[in-house]
């Protein structure tokens, strides 16, 4: 590291747990970021002000007026704009000195298979199921470990999955690609506008985990967060050894 990154981290490097080599690890590593909502406008800040060298924003949509009820990424001057530029442009404000790259598209099957070899971690910050269990699958197939969170009116929760671990469970273990669910959105349910602040940075907080490698992530355990009480509550998770995505690669 160079004086003026020694300067801007230096509270991570007080930090036993980080100190300069876990700061060179973030410096030196590549996360990808699916969704520049709610979620993504709270975790990819702070991925972004921690030093994560390289940063790769997914999102097919554009920012409307709606959005800036929770999406602190973007702005007034910024409706009507992709959610990735306008994400970009505040990325870059933030910490000129790392890398962002931008995809305007929906994750795909053929996207993920081409982005996921050059990423040392994926943060599912999307709000529909079906995509959740592709970026699962993907993360599964190239053995990347996925920070997945979600949040709905006054609920969130957020885990780990990381498939280089033999006892993990991935998405798929808890929620089964074959089952049928309603999905519902935050236009037909509403959402508490910190509520996705709170679950975004979690998300962050545990990919800065497992890139450093301190502490004990969130593999094998879901945080559950009800904003309405103030409860948190986690719950035990198991790798199911007949799931339909994990069972058989591992």
């Amino acid at each position: 590291m160079n004086d003026a990154q020694l300067l801007r981290y230096s509270r991570h490097l007080l930090l036993e747990d980080i100190d300069v080599e876990g700061q060179e690890k973030l410096l030196n590593a590549h996360a990808l970021v699916i969704g520049a909502g709610g979620l993504g406008s709270a975790a990819a800040p702070y991925l972004a002000a921690a030093g994560v060298g390289h940063i790769t924003l997914v999102d097919h949509d554009e920012v409307e007026l709606t959005n800036l009820q929770r999406q602190i990424m973007h702005t007034e001057s910024t409706i009507g704009e992709s959610k990735v530029a306008s994400g970009k442009q505040f990325l870059q404000q933030l910490n000129s000195s790392i890398q962002i790259e931008i995809i305007q598209s929906k994750a795909t099957e053929a996207l993920l298979d081409e982005l996921l070899p050059s990423v040392d971690i994926v943060l599912d910050c999307t709000d529909n199921f079906s995509t959740r269990q592709l970026i699962n699958a993907s993360c599964v197939k190239h053995q990347i470990p996925l920070v997945s969170g979600s949040a709905l009116r006054f609920d969130g929760q957020v885990s780990v999955f990381d498939s280089r671990n033999a006892t993990s469970p991935c998405y798929a273990c808890i929620f089964s690609p074959d089952e049928e669910f309603e999905e519902v959105s935050c236009a037909s349910m509403g959402i508490f506008s910190p509520l996705v602040g709170i679950i975004g940075a979690i998300q962050a907080a545990q990919a800065l985990q497992v890139l450093i490698a301190f502490g004990e992530p969130l593999i094998g355990r879901m945080l559950l967060w009800n904003a309405r009480t103030t409860q948190i509550d986690q719950i035990r998770i198991a790798r199911n050894h007949d799931c339909l995505v994990c069972g058989k690669s591992r």
